[in-house]
């Protein structure tokens, strides 16, 4: 049984508004190894990726409201960098999950975002999906927004959805109206429903929506991410202004 209004504590929000901290690019000591690695964190959200790579990590920027961007590494297609959380949001418990961000890219080529849910996080963390022509492919299970430089009418933010009974998606049933400028800032929300449907709002415009049981597993766990991964030999970047996460408590005894 859930219980309501146990204490002013009932609303989990994560926020960072990158007025500072930074994990700086060139860490040359592997993320969680014994040879010194540590859990790297900006405030509330961990930094999981390719940090053993000299490429990859996190820099603070000089703009106006506070950046900081996301570098991915040149060593191989795949590796990244991503904040986000453990993996504790349930759906069906602390649902209604939402997470929104301020997201910008210096260049439209070479790069793989996704901004949204994934059921893995792990300290090497992958893109959740990939996607090449008309075809995104699942990684783990996720909902949320994706652009990535391979697909057909690449320049376009895209709105996957895709479960663990799902292998692949076809990206023209889900791609937005609106397209990804570069060095302009997009603001991105999606909201998953305790049922498992879910939203897409762009830069405030309802982009997109999901009935139950179609965007989320409602009792599977899921990650709130936010990263950048290469998809060849080529460092790509994602400039993040701000991101927040809110959920309710689950108050179950």
């Amino acid at each position: 049984m859930s219980l309501t209004g146990m204490s002013g504590s009932g609303r989990i929000r994560m926020f960072n508004d990158f007025l500072g901290p930074e994990i700086p690019v060139a860490n040359a000591v592997a993320y969680g190894t014994t040879a010194g690695g540590c859990n790297y964190y900006l405030g509330d959200f961990k930094v999981t990726g390719s940090l053993h790579d000299t490429d990859s990590g996190v820099v603070s920027l000089g703009k106006a409201s506070g950046y900081v961007q996301l570098t991915s590494s040149a060593t191989a297609d795949g590796d990244g960098c991503a904040l986000g959380s453990e993996v504790c949001l349930s759906p069906a418990l602390n649902g209604t999950l939402i997470l929104e961000a301020r997201v910008e890219m210096a260049a439209l080529t070479a790069r793989n975002v996704f901004v949204g849910f994934a059921t893995a996080n792990a300290d090497e963390a992958k893109e959740p999906i990939t996607a090449t022509t008309l075809t995104l492919t699942k990684v783990v299970p996720a909902v949320g927004f994706l652009f990535d430089s391979q697909l057909t009418y690449g320049t376009y933010w895209f709105m996957p959805y895709i479960l663990a009974s799902d292998t692949t998606q076809t990206s023209t049933g889900i791609q937005s109206s609106q397209v990804a400028v570069a060095a302009e800032s997009d603001v991105l929300r999606i909201e998953v429903d305790p049922d498992g449907g879910a939203r897409w709002y762009i830069n405030g415009k309802l982009e997109q929506t999901v009935a139950a049981g179609l965007a989320a597993t409602p009792t599977t766990l899921q990650a709130a991410l936010v990263g950048v991964w290469s998809t060849t030999t080529t460092v790509g970047s994602l400039d993040i202004d701000y991101i927040e996460v809110t959920a309710n408590r689950d108050w179950t005894r």
